[in-house]
């Protein structure tokens, strides 16, 4: 029994050694942002520090505690001098971490006030076989759609430095949240590469879809009569959000009927019930025939 013991133990300790010297290298935060609804936005530099779209990496602040690890999804693109992560004050350790970067103060924060901050990672996702596509479905619900913020942000830095290269040229994104307000931040992002596309006449380069799924009478009375404006009085964006759940199976079909012969990445972060049915549709939807179109699914679940 020994033998066979002794082997995945030694492995295990290594592991935690290489855990333990990368969490003791310096990180710098170079800004702290601070966005609605209690976000806040960590930009970090480490030397030596590589990262891909949608990784993930676990943080430690010993001012708020010396042994808590929390893991958070990176939002900023490897195209970036920095890495950023979001984080949004739902407990005491995210309060603690609120207040030791001075969030809670009005007054400007000098750099050599900011707490130390211990990084390990990254750690590798899903998301990171985005560009093997053509084309793409991103599915984010809730709080699972930071891993696209990165995912986003890079293919719009690679679409300016050489898009003729890109094998990437089509996005479908499917946001699902219950309030938009606590993922405003996001919607800012949406925003400015909306605003980007257009610009280069490449609107149709991004096609995405905004469902509010916690929604009421009021709400739904209110969207009726605002529907007509040029931009959503929610969001902002040209594209007007929508209330209620997608119907997957009317959506896989259309993309399938406009993408004859392709191979579609469909990528989710979300919970285990929605990976379920895009699971089902993905094969559902997928022919037979080699030549025909097929949806490969992936899957972040929280």
């Amino acid at each position: 029994t020994w033998k066979w013991v002794v082997g995945p133990m030694v492995l295990y300790l290594c592991e935690r050694l290489v855990r333990f010297w990368r969490s003791q290298q310096k990180v710098v935060i170079t800004k702290v942002v601070i966005h609605p609804f209690k976000t806040i936005e960590l930009q970090m530099m480490k030397k030596g520090f590589k990262m891909e779209v949608g990784q993930y990496i676990f943080v430690k602040c010993p001012a708020v505690s010396k042994l808590e690890w929390h893991p958070f999804t990176l939002t900023s693109a490897p195209e970036e001098d920095y890495f950023s992560i979001h984080v949004r004050i739902v407990g005491d350790w995210t309060e603690g971490l609120f207040n030791a970067c001075g969030c809670d103060k009005q007054e400007f924060q000098e750099a050599w006030k900011l707490p130390k901050i211990a990084v390990d990672g990254p750690f590798g996702t899903a998301s990171e076989d985005v560009f093997s596509y053509e084309t793409v479905m991103l599915v984010g619900a809730g709080i699972g759609v930071t891993p696209f913020a990165s995912v986003l942000k890079s293919v719009w830095y690679k679409y300016c430095h050489d898009a003729t290269n890109l094998k990437l040229k089509k996005i479908y994104f499917y946001w699902l949240c219950r309030d938009t307000h606590a993922f405003e931040w996001f919607a800012d992002l949406l925003q400015s590469l909306e605003a980007q596309m257009q610009e280069r006449n490449n609107a149709d380069f991004l096609s995405y879809n905004i469902y509010l799924t916690g929604w009421d009478e009021s709400q739904a009375t209110h969207f009726v009569v605002h529907h007509e404006e040029e931009k959503d009085v929610i969001t902002g964006l040209k594209q007007k959000t929508l209330y209620g759940r997608p119907n997957w199976e009317n959506e896989f079909k259309t993309i399938a009927g406009q993408h004859p012969g392709s191979r579609i990445g469909v990528f989710l972060c979300g919970p285990e019930g929605l990976a379920d049915t895009l699971n089902k549709q993905s094969i559902s939807n997928s022919e037979a025939d080699p030549r025909g179109v097929h949806f490969i699914f992936n899957k972040e679940n929280f």
